[in-house]
């Protein structure tokens, strides 16, 4: 009996199934210089302990993102090992802070099962949850994936597609307590913007570019536990090529948005996202972003800003996203819909 895991196939899902995932993760400052090494990733409220206190909170929590890759990273031997595509992000909220010392599990419920019309794959939608070692919510999100199938003759299941919010509301946004932006320092932070110096509709290029190598994001890969074949194994694609962690991408385009964006300092919620086209080490990947709302929120000098985050590869006409057919343009790599917390 072979002791290996094959990794989970379509028809092996069942609709309400809670999957635990391994392995428990406790994140330290390594975690942070990693990321920080190999991300250009200078948000200041995730840099300094002493700006960190100037805006209420005891020290600096860890960048919103290592808390994503790592409660995603989980997932992967349970939910993606077979998959034949990531397709989207729905109702995401971080919770809690992640600092320095706690330990993260993650978990997923399995909330929606449609076998697709050439009876080889399916889409699994399941919501997951990172926690702490107290138990609290760090991040709560909801991801579907395409999945092969093992037998193309097992049975399909009930079609369920879940209803899914197309937006994180603004009051339901989880704001760390004691965060306060009223004494914020815009020259310690990097640029003179805040909230109410953008407006709904405004695009901003963010000006800078970062060519993959291959070498780092297989090396963010393995931080993030992510154990996918098709980003290590280059005999696992018929082109040969190692595809580039979407997430990789989201943390790029993340860390380049700070010129232009450098107040935006936390990332509360995530609305929607799509990994529109493949990436590769070679790939030069440059960012845009668009204001597509505004919100104030009860903690004191804190505004919300939705942002679009666009990342982009070479030869990408700025600002341009889908063709003339409503498809994304192939030099496209990534359209994030996010919520991030910025001074008033």
């Amino acid at each position: 009996m072979s002791k290996t895991n094959p990794g989970r196939f379509f028809e092996d899902y069942r609709l309400g199934e809670v999957i635990r995932h391994a392995v428990p993760r406790t994140i330290k400052m390594g975690e942070r210089a990693l990321y920080h090494a190999l991300y250009p990733a200078r948000h200041a409220l995730h840099s300094s302990d002493a700006f960190a206190q100037v805006c209420g909170l005891p020290f600096s929590p860890l960048d919103d993102l290592v808390t994503f890759h790592t409660v995603f990273g989980k997932t992967v031997p349970d939910v993606s090992l077979n998959a034949v595509a990531n397709l989207g992000y729905a109702e995401g909220r971080w919770l809690t802070p992640l600092w320095p010392g706690d330990t993260i599990t993650s978990e997923s419920e399995v909330i929606g099962l449609k076998q697709n019309s050439n009876g080889k794959t399916g889409v699994v939608w399941v919501r997951t949850t990172g926690r702490n070692q107290r138990g609290e919510e760090l991040l709560s999100y909801v991801r579907w994936v395409m999945v092969r199938k093992a037998n193309p003759d097992a049975p399909a299941p009930a079609p369920v597609v879940p209803d899914l919010a197309p937006v994180v509301a603004p009051d339901a946004l989880a704001i760390p307590p004691k965060l306060d932006f009223s004494a914020y320092d815009f020259t310690l932070a990097g640029e003179p913007h805040r909230w109410a110096d953008y407006e709904i509709g405004e695009k901003i290029d963010h000006v800078d570019g970062v060519t993959i190598e291959e070498a780092e994001h297989m090396m963010a890969t393995r931080l993030w536990q992510n154990t996918a074949k098709v980003h290590f194994d280059a005999t696992a694609r018929p082109d040969g090529k190692r595809l580039i962690y979407g997430g990789h991408v989201i943390s790029l385009a993340r860390a380049l948005s700070f010129n232009g964006l450098a107040n935006a300092q936390m990332i509360v919620g995530l609305n929607a996202g799509a990994h529109a086209n493949p990436c590769f080490a070679g790939d030069t990947v440059r960012a845009w972003s668009e204001v597509l709302d505004k919100a104030e929120t009860p903690a004191p000098g804190v505004g919300a800003l939705r942002l679009r985050l666009v990342a982009v590869k070479d030869g990408a006409t700025p600002f341009a996203l889908r063709g003339d057919d409503g498809k994304y343009l192939p030099e496209v790599l990534l359209d994030l819909d996010y919520w991030a917390l910025m001074p008033l």
